[in-house]
């Protein structure tokens, strides 16, 4: 796998996904079930690509925010 994330996108990723795995879990706010499960879901995708530094979505697009390529 090539790296295609570069730091911006990383940290944008990593603090996008952490707030969606918690947003399901604050009180009061009501979301629809699909939401409940959707958003950490989404968000441990958005992890785990910051972490292992590359997204297949870049890659099908041809797309790469690492400077050093």
């Amino acid at each position: 796998m090539p790296v295609n994330l570069g730091s911006l996108d990383r940290l944008i990723r990593l603090v996008a996904g952490v707030v969606l795995i918690i947003l399901p879990f604050i009180p009061g706010l009501a979301l629809a079930p699909v939401l409940q499960w959707g958003l950490p879901i989404v968000g441990l995708v958005l992890i785990a690509t910051a972490f292992l530094r590359f997204c297949p979505i870049y890659r099908i697009l041809g797309l790469s925010t690492n400077k050093a390529r």
